[in-house]
């Protein structure tokens, strides 16, 4: 095997070659350190064989120039040892990094939950993970004290309220949002563990979880009066789409990605792609909303939008932020106006007019846990009438 390795004087006076010289630490998986010259630190590797099938896999440590000399075989030591360990339980020879990890994840999302749900993943992932300390290390490497870091940062990031102002002022970022990113990359690290690139998810189990009562419940909401103002005060090219807002309990991106052949005129029948809960859906529309949508449909093909701008394309968040911003000031509504505020207010209503919670989570597309969370206490009233039925 060669000199030993494990004290600075037996590497010094190792002779330079290309093949490492290799120490056993356990059967089957080697140490190696490797200097080229006489004058050089040296690297260090670690190869293992494995039990079934005899395979040998090796990969290399790196030089650990920033540790003292006398350190260097105790660290190499056990990162080895954590290779071998990773191997011995299903991992991947070639560790990915935590930024491979984000491609891979969104590469699967892409073919299974379609494009724009990936596309949301991706400028996630490009702003906070790729270019940072955390996107360069091994997962197999990662440490809960690097997540946490990763997290601790994140967080005291400030949020430029107006980028195009001459003094851009800035807020703190809200939990929730804080949350919206944790979830994408635990999502992205928990992929790689299922197809063992990472065999184990110590590092981001605890650090990721969510900050509970962060997504607290929506608060800002428009009465019908107010929701037919907002209406009054839009743009003719926006106004059909905000309409749509008004009739169905749909998520904005949702809406916005409808096409023409997804509405069945004759049957008055609105089918839902893949939204954010995943699932497809199909709505059946009252006549007034029906008649509504077959205007939309008019000399359109079937694979055109739905709800389209004047220019023909569909609607995103960055076309109707400002003119939905703007309506909302036009029109006198609360601070925190949104388009997802029209969401919020057409739940809120079906939850009150008495539907059932089940059916309202169908028709939103959203589970029947979330009605509950952030809708639920609207049935009060409805609790107390059926209790005072069973009065003798």
């Amino acid at each position: 095997m060669g000199a030993k390795i494990d004290t600075v004087d037996s590497r010094t006076r190792a002779k330079p070659r290309s093949e490492p010289y290799w120490v056993k630490l356990a059967g089957g998986c080697m140490l190696g350190y490797r200097k080229l010259t006489a004058a050089s630190i040296g690297s260090w590797y670690a190869r293992y064989r494995d039990p079934e099938n005899g395979h040998r896999s090796k990969t290399s440590l790196g030089d650990f120039s920033k540790l003292p000399p006398a350190q260097r075989y105790d660290a190499a030591k056990k990162e080895a040892e954590q290779w071998f360990t990773h191997l011995g339980r299903g991992g991947a020879v070639v560790s990915a990094t935590v930024r491979i990890a984000c491609e891979n994840y969104v590469k699967h999302v892409r073919t299974t939950k379609g494009d724009d749900t990936a596309d949301d993943l991706q400028a996630r992932f490009a702003r906070w993970v790729d270019d940072t300390p955390i996107g360069r290390v091994a997962i197999a490497k990662l440490t809960r004290r690097q997540v946490d870091a990763w997290r601790a940062g994140l967080a005291a990031t400030p949020v430029v309220i107006d980028p195009h102002a001459k003094s851009p002022r800035t807020r703190l970022r809200a939990a929730s949002s804080v949350n919206r990113d944790c979830a994408a990359l635990r999502a992205a690290l928990n992929y790689a563990h299922d197809v063992g690139d990472v065999t184990t998810d110590m590092a981001w189990r605890v650090a990721l979880r969510p900050t509970k009562g962060a997504d607290g419940r929506r608060t800002v909401y428009l009465d019908r009066e107010q929701r037919r103002k907002l209406v009054s005060c839009v743009d003719a090219d926006f106004v059909e789409f905000v309409k749509g807002m008004t009739h169905l309990p749909l998520r904005p991106g949702a809406l916005a990605a409808l096409t023409v052949g997804q509405f069945d005129k004759r049957h008055g029948v609105l089918s839902i792609g893949k939204d954010k809960a995943g699932q497809d859906r199909r709505i059946k529309l009252p006549k007034f909303t029906s008649g509504i949508l077959a205007k939309l449909t008019t000399d359109k093909l079937p694979a055109a939008p739905l709800f389209a701008q004047g220019s023909g394309k569909p609607w995103n968040k960055d076309a109707w932020k400002k003119p939905m911003k703007a309506a909302a000031v036009a029109a006198g509504l609360p601070p925190g106006t949104v388009l997802y505020t029209l969401r919020h207010s057409t739940i809120t209503d079906l939850v009150i007019d008495g539907l059932d919670l089940l059916t309202v989570a169908l028709l939103s597309g959203t589970s029947v846990e979330m009605i509950e969370k952030h809708y639920g206490h609207l049935r009060e009233d409805h609790a107390a009438e059926a209790l005072a039925k069973l009065v003798l």
